[in-house]
């Protein structure tokens, strides 16, 4: 059916726009020309909607959020498991979508694809069926999350970056453009590479978030630990556990105990990256993760 004239409900909808049977609108939404928003959408206030996004049903989505041209919101999955169940998207407050962004709803019946508050994804970025992200995560042009990817909060991904289906991303770390990620990036690290690798830890990113020296420090310990001290993953869990007592550190060793298609391996002479070839030393520490 098409939309109400503008300004009904104290809501400004184009009278262009399509609204479906038992959506849900809250106050002072804006919802332009050709959007499209199917059975049982449910919008909350202050959301602006350029023109011809679409939502599809099943979708929840919060407050004050900027949907802009030609993004989708809880389309079919891209699964061939999916067998045309009943699944949802869930989508909070404060998040700006640009142009022609994906979000596809869960493939199983009854599930959903999940995200937070307060993201930025740029235009092209694709979250596929069942992802899990968090907050304030940036996602740049054209990145690509296959499906159950779980993103943590504050994570930022760069441009044309691939995930790999059931990869994680830990909070405060940064994928560096063009990379191919296929294990997980424990916090506070920044990786790269095709295959991606851990190439530092994040310590601008870390000092911008006002995380505090002396935490900083205790991350550094843990980085060094865990990629330059020749100890194998266990071990090196262990001695981080021993000598740093932060709670952010100690969620970095829960993220790597929890993995499950093991964490990214640190940079060595034997793993490509995205610049040019430089002759790293193959630490123990590379060999012993390879093995994992």
């Amino acid at each position: 059916m098409v939309g109400p004239p503008a300004g009904v409900g104290m809501n400004t909808i184009h009278p262009t726009a399509t609204i479906g049977k038992r959506v849900q609108l809250g106050e002072h939404n804006e919802i332009g020309p050709g959007c499209v928003l199917e059975d049982g959408a449910i919008l909350g206030s202050g959301n602006r909607l350029w023109m011809n996004a679409y939502v599809g049903p099943g979708t929840t989505i919060g407050d004050n959020n900027q949907i802009h041209m030609g993004a989708i919101i809880g389309h079919l999955p891209q699964d061939l498991a999916f067998k045309g169940g009943e699944s949802f998207t869930r989508l909070g407050s404060g998040n700006m979508i640009r142009e022609y962004v994906t979000i596809h709803r869960g493939t199983q019946e009854g599930s959903s694809t999940v995200v937070g508050d307060d993201n930025f994804f740029l235009t092209g970025a694709h979250i596929a069926h069942n992802c899990q992200v968090g907050n304030r995560v940036v996602l740049v042009n054209l990145a690509t999350l296959a499906g159950h990817c779980v993103i943590e909060d504050s994570a930022f991904i760069s441009g044309m970056v691939g995930l790999h289906q059931f990869t994680r991303v830990g909070s405060f770390s940064i994928i560096s453009a063009v990379s191919a990620v296929n294990k997980d990036v424990p916090p506070y690290m920044l990786c790269g590479g095709r295959p991606a690798v851990i190439q530092g830890l994040n310590v601008i990113g870390l000092r911008r978030a006002g995380i505090t020296p002396s935490i900083r420090e205790e991350m550094k310990q843990a980085y060094k630990l865990l990629y330059r001290s020749g100890l194998n993953v266990p071990h090196a869990l262990e001695a981080i556990e021993s000598s740093c007592h932060s709670k952010e550190v100690a969620h970095l060793v829960e993220f790597i105990r929890a993995s499950k298609r093991g964490i990214c391996a640190g940079i060595g002479e034997e793993t490509e990256t995205i610049g040019p070839r430089k002759n790293y030393p193959l630490s123990e520490t590379t060999q012993a993760e390879g093995a994992l």
